[in-house]
C-alpha cells in the first residue's frame, strides 16, 4: 500500500464518519414529533413540552453548524498538509525527541481550543442561557478554561512525555509497557479523582445530618453496600441541570449528589437513584467495565505498536520520514471505525447493565420512586422522550427512558 493509497482512506474514513453523524442526528430530528407514549405523557405539561421541542431543535441546528466546521477543519488540515506544517513549526522550537511531540500537540490543541471557544461560549450563555439551564458567570468560564490548561499542560504533557520515553527506550514493546502505564493512571485517577480533581472546580461538603442521610445508611446497611462519604456538590454553580454518581473504589468510594437533586427530588426519589447506582456496584458493572476498557485500550496500543515506526503513517500526512506524533494523528483516524464498533458494543452492555441496576432498584421495593425519579429528571433536563431507534442503538448507553419506565412497571 502506497501514502497516496492509505491518504485517501484516511480522508474517505473522515468524511463517512461525518456523514454517518449527520444521519444520525437527521434521524432523531425526524422523530421529535412523534407522539409521547401514554406512560410519559405527564412528564410535560404544554407549555413545557413546547419549550423542550424548541430546546431539542435548536441544539440539533447548532449540532450541525459546529460538527460541520470541525470537519471542514480537519479536511483542510489534511488536504493542505496542515499537520506537517505544525511538525515543522514544533521542530524550530526543539527537535527533542520528547519535546517536539508536546509542542506540536500543544499548538494543535490549543489551536483548537481558540477555535471552538465561539461555539462553546454560544452554547452555554446563549442556547443554555436561553432555557434557563446555564449558571455559569463568565468568571467561572474563564477560571475553567485556566484550570483546564494547566490540568492538561501538567497530568496530560506527563503522561505524554512518559509515554515517548518509552517508546524511545523500547520501540519494540512499547505499546505494552504504555499500555501498563495507561491503566495504572487510569485507576488511580479512578479511586481520587473526586479528592484531588474535582475540588478544583467545584466545593465538595459531606451531607448534613437528617432524614436524607439517614435513609441513605440505613438502605446501604440493608443492602450490604459499605458506604460512609456522602457529599454534596455545587452543581448549581454552573447548571440547574441535576445529577449523582458513584466514584472511587474499594475503600475510596463515595457518594455524590448535585444540589440540584436535592432540590428537585424528594428524599425517597433520591434514595432510588442511589438504590440503582448500588445495583451498578453490586452487580460489578464498574469492574467488567473497567476490564473491558483495559482490553480495548491494550488492542489499540498493540496495533499502533506495529505501525508506530512505519514511514507510511507520516507519509501519507505529508512527511517524509517516521514521526511518532504524526503517526498517532494517522492512526487514531484510521483506527476510529474499530472505536467506534467497540462504543455500539459497550453501549450494547451498558443499557443492559442500567436495567439491571434499575432491577436492584425495584427489588427493594423502590420502583415507584424510581419511576417518579425518571420522570422528574427528564423534565427537568428536557431530555428527548422519543430518540430514533438506530441513535439509541449506536450511540445510548441508557435506555431510552420509555424502555426503563415501562421495565420497571413489570415488577
Amino acid at each position: 500500500m502506497t501514502s497516496e493509497i492509505l491518504f485517501i482512506i484516511i480522508i474517505t474514513i473522515v468524511v463517512l464518519d461525518f456523514f454517518v453523524e449527520q444521519i444520525l442526528e437527521y434521524l432523531n430530528a425526524s422523530w421529535f414529533n412523534k407522539p409521547i407514549p401514554e406512560i410519559l405523557k405527564d412528564i410535560y405539561d404544554t407549555e413545557k413540552y413546547k419549550k423542550q421541542q424548541s430546546y431539542k431543535s435548536e441544539n440539533y441546528r447548532f449540532g450541525i453548524i459546529s460538527s460541520s466546521f470541525s470537519f471542514i477543519l480537519i479536511v483542510l488540515m489534511l488536504v493542505f498538509n496542515g499537520f506537517a506544517y505544525v511538525d515543522t513549526l514544533a521542530g524550530q522550537i526543539s527537535e527533542n525527541f520528547i519535546l517536539k511531540p508536546l509542542v506540536f500537540f500543544g499548538i494543535i490543541l490549543l489551536a483548537m481550543d481558540i477555535l471552538s471557544t465561539p461555539f462553546s461560549v454560544y452554547d452555554t450563555f446563549v442556547i443554555e442561557n436561553k432555557y434557563g439551564f446555564n449558571k455559569t458567570t463568565v468568571k467561572t468560564y474563564i477560571l475553567d478554561k485556566i484550570k483546564t490548561y494547566l490540568l492538561g499542560g501538567t497530568i496530560g504533557a506527563g503522561l505524554f512525555a512518559l509515554i515517548l520515553w518509552i517508546y524511545h527506550l523500547d520501540p519494540e514493546y512499547f505499546w505494552l509497557y504504555a499500555c501498563l502505564v495507561i491503566i495504572a493512571f487510569s485507576l488511580f485517577m479512578n479511586m481520587f479523582y473526586s479528592t484531588l480533581i474535582v475540588p478544583l472546580f467545584n466545593k465538595q461538603t459531606p451531607l448534613e445530618d437528617g432524614e436524607l442521610k439517614t435513609k441513605i445508611m440505613e438502605f446501604s446497611k440493608k443492602a450490604g453496600f459499605n458506604i460512609s462519604k456522602i457529599f454534596v456538590i455545587d452543581g448549581s454553580k454552573r447548571s440547574t441541570k441535576a445529577n449523582a454518581y458513584f466514584s472511587g473504589i474499594g475503600p475510596k468510594k463515595r457518594i455524590v449528589l448535585y444540589d440540584t437533586l436535592i432540590n428537585e427530588m424528594t428524599n425517597d426519589e433520591i434514595l432510588a437513584v442511589l438504590a440503582h447506582e448500588i445495583g451498578h456496584y453490586k452487580h460489578k458493572h464498574i469492574y467488567w467495565s473497567m476490564i473491558a476498557g483495559i482490553i480495548e485500550i491494550g488492542i489499540m496500543f498493540y496495533i499502533f505498536g506495529l505501525f508506530a515506526s512505519s514511514d507510511m503513517l507520516s507519509q501519507a500526512l505529508g512527511l517524509e520520514k517516521a514521526s511518532f506524533h504524526i503517526a498517532l494523528i494517522a492512526f487514531s483516524i484510521i483506527y476510529s471505525p474499530i472505536s467506534s464498533a467497540f462504543a455500539v458494543v459497550s453501549s450494547i452492555f451498558s443499557r443492559k447493565a442500567e436495567y439491571q441496576a434499575d432491577n436492584f432498584a425495584s427489588k427493594h421495593g423502590l420502583s415507584n420512586e424510581l419511576i417518579s425519579a425518571l420522570k422528574k429528571l427528564s423534565s427537568h433536563n428536557m431530555s428527548n422522550l422519543t430518540p430514533h431507534p438506530w441513535v439509541v442503538f449506536m450511540t445510548y448507553s441508557h435506555p431510552p427512558v420509555f424502555n426503563r419506565i415501562k421495565a420497571l412497571m413489570k415488577h
